[in-house]
């Protein structure tokens, strides 16, 4: 069972995945029950191995491709804060989407590269191995193609192309990247952490920096960071998946394992790679904060703030010290939950009062009440507003930029908050505060399931912040990978 979990907990996704591209449209009851069961199937194995792995388990499968390729999956503490929180989000995901498209047509197609969506990000999180890796890294391009571009209108294939057009000239610095290094020093394997040591500085850090610039398309540091806000276009649980879950997450997750697996703490501290790292996300954070401030639609404006709290976690691995590590580890998971809540809303303001511009929220809160409210506590979050789980992780980053002796990383945090404040603040007063406009709906928080994942997600992110001192909380966890993987 050791071997098997690690692929049967990827293959519950592929199998769903299957299922449902040869459904009928018509058969939409039975594609939902298959969505959610598999959804259920997969964070029961989640929560199997997160039982096995805190008690002490090793799970791990490997198998030869071909001679000196490597197909590795390998559990650890690091991949299971990653997985579960895409198995948790994938879930209430799913329930919303299923409210969301109703009866709308190509949903056999929507769902099945759904699912396999969530199978290659799952392959990213398990992966063992470089080469591993890199494979379930680039069939999440692929398979998030087909629902940046679902609607089929002009606007969402130009979405489409720039997706394509960024992310995959970033795999080819990857590709490139990874070839490099393996011919100095053979396969990469993230349990080793001296494989690279003896090698020529000057050749690993210019591979170290073309990582950068592969992983850093799906994150969105600048200036990769493009592709980000056109992929707007597409549906709204389409863009709760590329914010919260998937693909910027899959990037900021690629660059923890470059920093801390592959090359490690000691060979990036003599590099001295770790500080232009940081200082590019910090650039980052201001940009994305600052563009967001002028943006009218609200899903651009989400977008650009995920532009700016992407990079609290690239910042935070790169300070190389052991409160800023914890604070950009648990901030993956604080920005997922948050984030998937203010895309929950905005989809649901969008399908049920037609409001998708901030000037269109004026009363709103009256209307949708429980979606406004929801929204509120994601947005507090955001800014970093206790007792909210953003301002866990924002303390640990500042305490941590202390500890590196940089103290510049409170100016950055506290000018983004400021910043965060400026362009979510007025979001909540003209929902709460100002009249309603003289056509505002009556109350359309219909159907359920297109509310009630908004709310679990906005409550587990106030509990997150409540209960960070749990050994089981995201920040708990995150001290268990310090401690465990990284001696910390």
């Amino acid at each position: 069972m050791s071997a098997a979990l690690p692929l049967l907990t990827l293959l519950s996704s592929v199998a769903t995945a299957l299922i449902i591209f040869f459904l009928p449209d018509r058969m939409g009851m039975t594609r939902a029950l298959i969505n959610i069961g598999g959804a259920l199937l997969k964070l029961a194995l989640v929560a199997l191995l997160l039982a096995g792995v805190a008690s002490g388990q090793v799970y791990e499968t490997r198998f030869e491709l071909a001679p000196g390729f490597e197909f590795n999956l390998r559990v650890d503490a690091l991949c299971l804060l990653f997985l579960t929180l895409s198995a948790f989000l994938w879930l209430l995901t799913t329930l919303y989407a299923i409210a969301y498209f109703g009866d709308a047509p190509g949903q056999s197609r929507f769902f099945g590269f759904f699912s396999l969506c969530v199978a290659a990000t799952t392959g990213v999180a398990l992966s063992g191995n470089l080469l591993t890796f890199f494979i379930f890294y680039e069939l999440l391009t692929l398979s998030t193609w087909p629902l940046v571009t679902h609607k089929g209108d002009r606007a969402s294939l130009a979405a489409g192309a720039k997706y394509l057009a960024y992310t995959l000239a970033g795999g080819a610095l990857l590709l490139g990247a990874m070839v490099g290094l393996q011919s100095l020093a053979g396969p990469i394997d993230f349990a080793r952490r001296d494989s690279l040591a003896g090698l020529d500085p000057l050749a690993l850090t210019a591979l170290f920096f073309v990582f950068i610039a592969g992983l850093g398309v799906k994150c969105a540091l600048f200036p990769l960071h493009g592709w980000l806000p056109s992929a707007m276009v597409a549906p709204a649980p389409v863009s709760a998946l590329l914010h919260a879950v998937a693909v910027v997450k899959a990037g900021a997750f690629g660059v923890i394992r470059l920093l801390y697996d592959v090359y490690g703490l000691e060979l990036v501290q003599d590099l001295g790679v770790g500080l232009p790292l940081a200082a590019l996300a910090a650039f980052t954070i201001l940009y994305g904060s600052w563009r967001a401030l002028s943006q009218g639609d609200i899903k651009r404006r989400l977008a650009f703030s995920t532009v700016s709290q992407v990079s609290y976690i690239i910042l935070g691995a790169a300070l190389v010290a052991p409160s800023a590590t914890l604070g950009g580890l648990v901030h993956l998971v604080h920005q997922g939950m948050m984030k998937i809540t203010l895309f929950f809303c905005a989809g649901a303001l969008a399908e049920r009062a037609k409001v998708t511009r901030v000037d269109q929220l004026d009363g709103i809160g009256r209307a949708m009440p429980v979606t406004m409210l929801a929204f509120s506590i994601a947005a507090l979050g955001m800014i970093g507003a206790p007792p909210v789980a953003g301002f866990v992780s924002k303390w640990q980053l500042g305490v941590g930029g202390l500890e590196a002796g940089q103290p510049w990383v409170i100016f950055v945090l506290a000018a983004s908050s400021l910043m965060n404040a400026a362009y979510f603040l007025p979001l909540i007063y003209r929902a709460w505060f100002l009249p309603p406009a003289a056509d505002l709906p009556p109350r359309r928080e219909r159907p359920l399931l297109l509310i009630l994942p908004a709310l679990v997600t906005a409550l587990a992110a106030l509990m997150a912040g409540l209960l960070a001192g749990m050994e089981m909380s995201p920040l708990g966890w995150s001290r268990l990978i310090l401690e465990r993987a990284y001696g910390a």
